[in-house]
């Protein structure tokens, strides 16, 4: 039987992730999720030890679940790279599909790369090494293997930035002027398109390092 406080506890989770994807750290008020999981403010203390607790609970949420998700992509490795870098985009843009768990998360992520926190700072320095060397290591399957590390550092960010855009603006690229009618097929569209656009410049990349 889940006890009382393990119910508060989720409870606050619950309403802590949906109003960090709406708002973002800074607009979600500890009041707005007091009132969303309808608990006091001193649970909030008591489960988390404040705001900053309960977002860095998210944010190891957050991880663990995209790293559960993408625990297949092991497979990344067994794939042609051009078919290698078509999944790990796919996987980027999946989130545009679905109003789920892992479309939130994604959201809290790109809440980050706006109004960044120094939360996640802490958070990022100790705990998402193993999801960025996933994309470093798909890159180095494209770039010359002397490449330098904050090369390929700066070529991983740039690779997720290009698709984290969709998922953070998605709402606004459904409406007008950009009326994009987001389903299945458009992601698949927008993945060949990211996939076509990555691969040039992972090339001419390649080719500049090679030469300089």
């Amino acid at each position: 039987m889940t006890r009382p406080a393990d119910l508060t506890r989720q409870s606050i989770l619950r309403a802590a992730i949906n109003l960090f994807a709406e708002k973002g750290f800074e607009g979600a008020s500890v009041r707005d999720i007091v009132a969303r999981a309808k608990v006091n403010q001193a649970a909030i203390n008591y489960h988390f030890e404040g705001k900053e607790g309960l977002y860095a609970e998210v944010l190891k949420a957050a991880l663990d679940a995209l790293t559960r998700q993408a625990a297949d992509a092991a497979a990344l490795t067994d794939l042609p790279r051009e078919a290698a870098l078509r999944q790990f985009v796919y996987e980027q843009l999946r989130p545009l599909l679905h109003r789920d768990e892992a479309a939130r998360y994604m959201r809290i992520f790109a809440w980050e790369n706006v109004q960044p926190t120094k939360v996640m700072r802490k958070f990022t320095a100790t705990n998402a090494t193993p999801y960025l060397r996933r994309s470093l290591d798909l890159l180095r399957r494209f770039l010359p293997t002397d490449t330098p590390e904050r090369d390929l550092m700066c070529a991983a960010i740039w690779l997720m930035g290009q698709c984290s855009i969709f998922v953070r603006n998605r709402e606004n690229f459904a409406q007008p002027p950009f009326a994009m009618k987001i389903d299945e097929a458009f992601v698949d569209g927008l993945t060949d398109l990211v996939t076509r656009l990555a691969i040039g410049g992972l090339t001419q990349g390649q080719l500049a390092l090679a030469a300089g």
